[in-house]
């Protein structure tokens, strides 16, 4: 009798090519001139899951974002996945933004794309397990097509696809 075959949901970012972005970029502000004589720093915090920009305003503030950004795009980090807050300004006359990393899919984010694979009307079961879902069905083809089906939308988070069995 055959298996059911499945595959996970999941949304995940690599920390340690976080932690290499943020040197890269780092780097790159020491050289750049709009930077020189600011006091300009990116601290990457993996268990608050965040980073805190910090520079002379807000101009160099979102300066700073742009580049953090290129380079993590250049390492295959899922962009989708930081959020950016408000700039506020911080002591010294200084701008302060903090960059939220999402980890794992939100739940109410794992109820809509549930909702919308029973509504797709493809023969699956899909089931939240924690930060990720597990998609099953008789047919390895169904799964192939729910995939597809994922990649369509936009969930403002970045899907990968784990586990394919």
């Amino acid at each position: 009798m055959a298996k059911d075959a499945s595959f996970d949901v999941v949304s995940k970012v690599d920390y340690t090519l976080v932690e290499e972005s943020v040197q890269v970029a780092l780097k790159e502000i020491v050289n750049r001139y709009d930077f020189r004589g600011t006091d300009t720093k990116i601290e990457f915090e993996p268990k608050a899951n965040s980073i805190t920009m910090q520079s002379a305003d807000e101009f160099k503030v979102k300066a700073l974002f742009d580049i953090l950004i290129t380079r993590m795009a250049k390492r295959g980090l899922p962009v989708k996945n930081f959020q950016p807050e408000k700039i506020e300004s911080a002591l010294g006359g200084t701008a302060r933004q903090k960059v939220t990393i999402t980890q794992g899919i939100p739940s109410d984010k794992a109820k809509e794309i549930v909702k919308e694979i029973k509504k797709s009307g493809l023969k699956v079961q899909a089931a939240i397990q924690g930060d990720q879902l597990r998609v099953t069905s008789k047919s390895r083809d169904t799964l192939q097509e729910t995939i597809a089906f994922l990649k369509e939308k936009d969930w403002e988070i970045d899907l990968q696809f784990d586990n394919y069995r």
